[in-house]
């Protein structure tokens, strides 16, 4: 089994591969070496795989750059693929979302960009438009930005019908489209904004990420930024799943198993203390549900001991479509970690990198 593992930071993309099912891993050297790598993806739909990469530059401004020969080359077009269109008098901050679409559209990519917005690719990612319905939304003017920025981080295609997908933002919370795009709505029905005085909005949340369930899309889970939710209609109705967690209910990641329904991982963090967002305890740990959030165990065999003083954030966390599914995580100090086993056991892929921001996976091989 060949598994590529993309790792972004604040200092350049970093290529791991394992080619002996997961054992061993090779890292390369850093791409884009002064950039931040906020987003990745590894597009797996055609014969050859495609990385796509949400690259910053501190001069350069932000782009979107991508290989076809798993990052031994990239396509940097001098016309920016991902750009407002001149009537939004909007700016592109930077990429946070990069999702290929299902295999019913195997040509089209989204991606979720700062500030809050979505774009379509209908070339694989190499030129992007802007999808209006969500831009032209009465409530956009309105968002706020979260800690790290207005953004729109999570991108959900629904599995199974084109025209209806899932999006969320900080802070603005989930909104959903069943008519491709045309118009969105916001279902955060329960979902908390503690940072909000009054009744829970309709919307306004800091959502941090959102995942959908292995079997059914209706089912989706929710790390905000104050509890653990899930939803089994769809994002209707929302009820809190944090109750077998840590006493902070506080975190970045969700990330749920790509074939086993129920099945979950999170990270949990301390938060709001003077921004502490430590593991609590220091105690490094993923946490993973197998019945939907109804109880939690921590796992923790292979990982650093007490004290341990740094976070995962958002998209630092993913899977892989091997078998048995592999878990992942990479931290605020520069360590990437491995499950082979669907998180019993963990492992060191990398150290001493820099911030690491995003973590994907495939198998490629």
């Amino acid at each position: 089994m060949d598994v590529l593992l993309g790792i972004g930071t604040r200092k350049g993309l970093f290529l791991a591969r394992s080619r002996d099912g997961r054992k061993t891993w090779e890292v390369s050297p850093p791409q884009f070496p002064v950039a931040d790598v906020k987003a990745l993806a590894i597009d797996t739909r055609s014969e050859t795989p495609r990385v796509l990469a949400g690259v910053l530059n501190s001069h350069f401004g932000p782009t979107m750059v991508v290989s076809d020969d798993l990052g031994q080359t990239w396509s940097e077009p001098d016309d920016a693929p991902l750009a407002f269109p001149d009537d939004t008098d909007a700016a592109l901050q930077g990429v946070w979302q990069i999702k290929p679409a299902t295999e019913a559209e195997p040509d089209v990519v989204y991606a979720g960009v700062e500030p809050s917005a979505l774009f379509r690719s209908e070339d694989g990612g190499r030129s992007f438009e802007l999808v209006r319905g969500l831009w032209d939304h009465p409530h956009r003017t309105q968002w706020q930005p979260g800690g790290g920025g207005l953004a729109l981080h999570t991108i959900l295609p629904h599995p199974a019908d084109t025209r209806r997908m899932a999006v969320a933002m900080s802070t603005g919370g989930v909104y959903q489209t069943t008519d491709g795009g045309e118009s969105w709505r916001p279902t955060n029905k329960g979902v908390t904004a503690d940072f909000m005085p009054g009744e829970l909005p309709e919307w306004g949340q800091c959502v941090h990420k959102v995942a959908l369930d292995a079997a059914d899309p209706d089912t989706m889970y929710l790390q905000n930024h104050g509890g653990v939710f899930r939803s089994t209609d769809s994002g209707e109705r929302w009820q809190s799943i944090d109750g077998g967690l840590p006493p902070s209910n506080f975190g970045f990641p969700i990330v749920a198993h790509p074939r086993r329904p129920g099945v979950i991982y999170t990270f949990p963090l301390v938060a709001d203390m003077d921004r502490f967002r430590f593991p609590p305890d220091a105690k490094c740990a993923v946490y993973r549900s197998e019945d939907g959030g109804q109880t939690w165990s921590a796992l923790s065999d292979g990982l650093p001991e007490v004290p341990f003083w740094a976070a995962v954030m958002r998209d630092a966390m993913c899977a892989d479509d091997a078998e048995p599914t592999g878990i992942y995580f990479g931290t605020r100090n520069g360590e990437v970690y491995c499950s082979a086993d669907e998180g019993d056991h963990w492992q060191l892929v990398a150290d001493k990198l820099p911030d690491v921001l995003c973590v994907r996976a495939a198998v490629i091989g």
